[in-house]
Order: C-alpha cells, then sequence, then structure tokens
C-alpha cells in the first residue's frame, strides 16, 4: 500500500509527543521519521508534516511473511479476516482524530491557569484508543517501571508468543498474543527469565482470569461513546463528580484482577476502554498536584486511597468528562523526554544607535533551549540579529515606514553568558 494522507495539523495530532508520552509501549521510530507498529493484522506505518499525517499499511502478504492470523483476535478484536482494506478507519479509530483538540485544549485552559500555561508548548497530545486487553498487558508491565523497560517487555511479549505479521527492512513485527497465549504452565517462569520479575506473575494469573471470562468481557467494561472500530456510540449517562456510573464500575471489575491497582485500572480505563474522566495517579501526578494544586497539605499529606480519589475528583471538577486527557498534557509536561520544552526562554534585546544621521534599531532575539544530562546543564542559544532601517516614503501622506534590511541567524552551544549593558525581556 502507498503512502495516503489526511489533513491533521501539528496543533491537532503531534505524533512524536502521543506515541513517546507513556499510552502506548509497541510504536517503533525509524531514522527517517516514521513510527510503525502491528496492529490489527498489518503493519501500520505513520508520519507527518505540518499540514497533513501520511499512513500507510502492509499487510502479510506484501511483506513476505510466513502465513499469520489475520489479527491477534483480543478480547476487542473481530477475528474476522480482513476482506477489505479498513486502514483508514482504523487510523483515524486508533489516534482518536474526530474530537476538535484545539477547542478542548481553549476549553481546559479557560478553567485553569496551570494547564494555560503549560499546554501551548505540548499541543496536540491525543488520547489513543487502544486495544483494552493491550491497555491492559502494557499498565501491568508499567508497575515500578520506566517507559523504555516498559516498552522492551512488551517487545519481548510479542515476540515470544505474539504472531509475526511481517518485516521491514529486515525487522520484524509482532502483533499482540491474545490472552490464551498466556495461559500455559511454563509461561510465567518463561516470562521471569524474559526479565519480567513479580510482573509475570501477574500476567499469567490476569491472562487466566480475562480467559474464564465471557470472550467480550473487557469490551463490555467500554465507554460506549467511545466503541471499538465499527461500533455505533451510544450515551454513557450522566456526569458525577466521581465519574459516570460505567467507568465506575469500570474501574471496580478491573481491580480485581492481578497486578491491577487503582492506578493501573485507571490507565486502562482511560486508554483501553474511553472513559475520558479516568485520572490516573502516579508518582508524576502527585508531585504535579503537590506542587501546582494545593495537595500535600493536612488530610491530603500523603498518597492515600482518600487522597487518590481526591485528586481525581478534583480534575474533574476543572476539566470535566474528559479530564484524564487534560491530566494526560500535564503528565507529558513532567516527562523527563519532554523536560527542555519547558525550560525554553526567548528574550529580546534592542539597541538604537545612530548611522550617517539616522536612528537604526538593531533587535536580537535569543531562543534559549536549556537541557539537564547526568546532572550536567547545557544550553542551546538560537540568536537571530534583525536590523531595522527608515525607509523613504513614496507616499504624499508621508507615513514613516520601515523595511527588514538584514537578518542574521546562528546557533551557540555550551555555557550561557548574558552580556553586560544590553537588557533582556521574555516574550509574552
Amino acid at each position: 500500500m502507498s503512502w495516503r494522507r489526511l489533513p491533521v495539523s501539528l496543533t491537532e495530532l503531534c505524533l512524536d509527543t502521543t506515541l513517546r508520552c507513556g499510552q502506548s509501549f509497541r510504536w517503533r521510530k525509524s531514522e527517517d521519521n516514521i513510527w510503525s507498529c502491528a496492529l490489527h493484522g498489518r503493519v501500520i506505518s505513520l508520519r507527518q508534516d505540518a499540514a497533513h499525517l501520511y499512513y500507510r499499511a502492509l499487510f502479510p502478504e506484501a511483506l513476505n511473511a510466513p502465513p499469520t492470523p489475520p489479527s491477534s483476535a483480543p478480547p476487542s478484536a473481530d477475528g474476522t479476516a480482513i476482506e477489505i482494506d479498513d486502514t483508514k478507519e482504523l487510523v483515524y479509530h486508533y489516534l482518536n482524530l474526530e474530537p476538535n483538540l484545539t477547542e478542548l485544549y481553549e476549553q481546559w485552559s479557560s478553567a485553569d491557569h496551570n494547564f494555560e500555561k503549560k499546554a501551548p508548548r505540548f499541543a496536540g497530545v491525543r488520547i489513543l484508543r487502544q486495544d483494552a486487553w493491550e491497555a491492559l498487558v502494557g499498565f501491568i508491565c508499567s508497575s515500578n517501571n520506566n517507559i523504555i523497560r516498559i516498552s522492551q517487555m512488551m517487545e519481548k511479549l510479542c515476540v515470544h508468543y505474539g504472531p509475526l505479521i511481517g518485516h521491514i527492512d529486515s525487522r520484524p513485527y509482532y502483533d499482540m498474543p491474545s490472552p490464551t497465549r498466556l495461559t500455559g504452565l511454563k509461561v510465567e517462569a518463561h516470562l521471569r527469565e524474559l526479565g519480567f520479575g513479580y510482573r509475570a506473575k501477574y500476567l499469567y494469573q490476569t491472562a487466566n482470569m480475562v480467559t474464564q471470562q465471557d470472550a467480550r468481557w473487557l469490551d463490555s467494561l467500554r465507554n460506549p461513546e467511545s466503541p471499538i472500530l465499527g461500533h455505533a456510540k451510544s450515551r454513557a449517562g450522566d456526569m458525577l463528580p466521581g465519574g459516570r456510573e460505567g467507568y465506575r464500575k469500570a474501574h471496580t471489575q478491573l481491580l480485581a484482577l492481578q497486578g491491577v491497582g487503582p492506578k493501573v485500572a485507571d490507565c486502562v480505563c482511560l486508554m483501553g476502554l474511553g472513559w475520558g474522566e479516568a485520572v490516573p495517579v502516579d508518582t508524576h501526578v502527585w508531585q504535579i498536584a503537590q506542587r501546582d494544586y494545593k495537595f500535600g497539605k493536612g488530610k491530603h499529606r500523603s498518597l492515600t486511597k482518600l487522597t487518590y480519589d481526591a485528586i481525581g475528583d478534583h480534575f474533574r471538577t476543572l476539566w470535566g468528562k474528559e479530564a484524564g486527557w487534560a491530566h494526560s498534557v500535564l503528565f507529558t509536561a513532567d516527562l523527563r523526554a519532554f523536560s527542555e520544552r519547558l525550560s525554553s526562554k526567548i528574550e529580546i534585546e534592542e539597541e538604537i544607535k545612530e548611522e550617517d544621521g539616522a536612528s537604526v534599531m538593531s533587535s536580537s532575539v535569543t531562543n534559549i533551549q536549556i537541557k539537564e544530562e547526568d546532572g550536567v546543564s547545557f544550553s542551546s542559544e538560537t540568536i537571530t540579529k534583525v536590523e531595522l532601517l527608515p525607509s523613504r516614503s513614496v507616499k504624499r501622506e508621508l507615513i514613516e515606514e520601515t523595511s527588514l534590511n538584514r537578518v542574521d541567524e546562528y546557533t551557540v552551544h555550551g555555557k550561557r553568558k548574558r552580556r553586560k549593558g544590553t537588557t533582556s525581556r521574555p516574550i509574552r
């Protein structure tokens, strides 16, 4: 399949942020900035420019791969053969492109000054509509873990238990294994050998619990306003301070699974079941709540069950039924991988001098990026110098005009030093 495109701006979707912010752990980025992942029996590749999202799907036949099932057939997959190419619909659905994100950001910003301050640097963050089983497995692996290690675990799980879909540039792509593939007697021991640690037991036991349920049990917990691909929406009920009834039911039932606590249950509800009001509270979010929302005092001094619920209720009051989405933008802003975006500053230095009896204004715009690695701060300055000269007016009204005469731009790396005798002010 050749590349096709959808008109999507970077403010409506930023792939580099959305696919790296801890929602999904199986996307790989190539050196030429193409993201690829095996989904629903095909390898989907995505890339982006300022105005468009480009996508293509490579099916097993096109990849000359050994025969494999057309889908990994988790509970939320139909398990039927692909007779028509529904990749466009799959991409649109998976990336959750229907909501107008610009309007949502404006809504959340008007309700919360902290969001308004940080969100402009993190435009285009979308909550993916992942398969519920994949989200459940991924977030069980997330316990006391980081994004890199979680991604490595998901890769190992797919390589050893999932179907091979095909290769791109000799690199194999495996789809998610179904729950039944993780119920064998030797699975737990094998996962421990692969480095899953105590999570091996949780994955094995949860896979057995899921397979003992009805095949559609996980999907029965979905938000009916965010159904699986190809199904019609229906109303999800009234929004309450603690979330809609369907969300609270899904959260409670997920807690019965092994390795699933309140945070993992909320991650699955938000990113696997479509409940936008789910607010996962981990150490990052707890730090945000203390730093920016005055938690950490009195009865909320520590992260107890009472405090966990209070943080979620507070964000739901602020942002409504998509509180989990808004919270994920702030979560992304708090990740070290994106910390340089919050450490950037733009300064303007202006100087007026006389040349040949005329006033010449020289303006220097400095964009300073500060990044910390291994405890050492590095800075990169992009300096744009602009000279503005008065131009001769050719109009009777003798309106004074200014023309752009020269622009110089260069980048300086290393320690940042401010020159004496100049003034600076931030751009607002």
